[in-house]
């Protein structure tokens, strides 16, 4: 290394997928430095190792830890010590292992088809729910015999729009048509999401907190493996 202090940049996410037990500061954060010489090292320095508790080496469906930004500092002091790391993402990474297995394409589309017939059925229910609550069929034969002086037969203009208008109200509030979206904003199931994703995150991180169970400076790099 240079006789200038050489500085290190290090950004990671609260979450963080790997499919190895093996994990490397490259799987974890995106890595910057004012000698790009030393950045194919930094990245494979070694964080931790998921192992078996019962078998080692061998993959549970999902295992889960929590890393210290801490702990990635000392490991890269403990190769380059006289670098400056600074962090410009998350204090606390969440560490998940996936099994690379993937659902079989029947049990895939299984999965999908039901989801959307409760998805509808549920829908279904709520807006005829709603309709019987407020007695929207009395309403419009009581608005339709209002304004043309006749009995309404229940099939007018008025039950046809308001079909019509429930249908685009959803296209509009969900603000996309299958993959088409109609603006760049996200939708308000995806703002829902992430705000669930987050809390999710921030439990966890806690939890681990609390028990003890993050991985921090000068704990061991060895994760049992447990199912989540």
């Amino acid at each position: 290394m240079s006789a200038v202090k050489e500085t290190v940049y290090i950004k990671g996410d609260e979450s963080v997928e790997v499919t190895s037990q093996t994990v490397n500061l490259g799987d974890l954060v995106e890595l910057e430095c004012s000698d790009p010489k030393i950045l194919p090292r930094l990245r494979t320095i070694h964080v931790l190792k998921f192992v078996d508790s019962s078998k080692k080496y061998s993959y549970h469906r999902r295992s889960r830890t929590v890393v210290s930004v801490l702990k990635l500092i000392q490991c890269i002091h403990d190769v380059y010590p006289a670098v400056d790391v600074q962090n410009l993402g998350a204090q606390d990474i969440i560490v998940t292992l996936e099994n690379q297995k993937t659902a079989g394409g029947f049990l895939h589309w299984l999965k999908i088809i039901t989801v959307v017939l409760i998805s509808f059925s549920g829908s279904a229910f709520s807006i005829m729910a709603f309709n019987n609550d407020v007695d929207v069929s009395r309403l419009f034969n009581q608005i339709y015999e209002w304004m043309t002086g006749q009995q309404s037969s229940g099939y007018t203009m008025l039950e046809i729009c308001y079909s019509i208008g429930i249908a685009l109200g959803i296209l509009i509030f969900f603000n996309h048509f299958g993959k088409k979206r109609f603006s760049v904003d996200p939708t308000p199931m995806e703002v829902e999401m992430r705000l669930y994703e987050n809390d999710i995150q921030t439990t966890l991180i806690e939890n681990y907190s609390r028990k003890g169970k993050e991985v921090n400076v000068d704990t061991t790099d060895i994760v049992s493996n447990h199912r989540t």
